[in-house]
């Protein structure tokens, strides 16, 4: 007598291939709750910046990094009785003039855009380390995004965007594209190159000079490729 193979039915083959549909559709779901956590924390980060603004100035009735007062009566040695972190005086020029004067990126550690992380942090309005750095620890000291870009803030005399202007810009680098064009889609118009919120070939270090760059449309941008992203407030 032959004997018979035994296989899957056409039950058993259809049931194996909903329960595959369904993990796939799983993973899809957790990858897509993924990005859309990462954009949320990408844009926080923008949103958090008028907040310590408008906190410090409601404060202090002064601008963080420009203030001229920080050392002698806002955040000194001793306030309130208690000891603290001294702030930094901004390195000479134009203090108190309402303008965060430096490079969003700047190298330079008394620049008003550099400390303007210390006083905010020392006012409580920010985490993060309140002493200011020495040259060769700027990197660190400033504030990072969710996939370890830093972020920096200038006034928009030194846009580092073409075209763009406002009162400040903060900038935020290593930015995935695929990221990007979704942080556009929820803060802006949906176009990197137009609008409040605007993308640029991606920088990675510190440099003191203040250097404008063109900025990339959507159509343009690569999902698997870092971007800068900066906007105007």
């Amino acid at each position: 007598m032959k004997s018979r193979q035994a296989g899957f039915t056409l039950v058993e083959i259809a049931i194996v291939l909903v329960i595959i549909g369904l993990l796939l559709g799983g993973v899809l779901k957790g990858q897509e709750l993924i990005n859309s956590a990462k954009v949320k924390n990408f844009a926080t980060d923008f949103r958090n910046i008028p907040l310590f603004i408008y906190g410090y100035q409601d404060k202090f009735k002064a601008l963080p990094g420009d203030d001229s007062a920080v050392t002698t009566t806002h955040l000194g040695t001793a306030v309130g009785g208690v000891t603290v972190v001294a702030a930094t005086t901004p390195a000479s020029g134009a203090r108190g003039n309402g303008v965060i004067e430096g490079a969003w990126n700047s190298a330079t550690e008394t620049d008003e855009s550099i400390l303007f992380w210390q006083h905010v942090r020392l006012a409580g309005l920010a985490a993060g380390p309140t002493t200011a750095p020495a040259a060769a620890g700027v990197l660190d000291f400033l504030p990072k995004n969710a996939d370890g870009g830093f972020i920096g803030i200038t006034s928009g005399a030194n846009t580092p965007v073409t075209g763009m202007s406002g009162t400040y810009i903060v900038c935020s680098t290593s930015i995935l594209g695929k990221y990007a064009k979704q942080l556009d889609v929820t803060m802006d118009d949906g176009n990197t190159a137009t609008g409040s919120l605007r993308a640029i070939a991606n920088i990675t270090a510190l440099n003191a000079t203040v250097t404008a760059a063109a900025a990339v449309a959507s159509s343009a941008i690569d999902d698997a490729t870092s971007y800068t992203m900066c906007m105007s407030l």
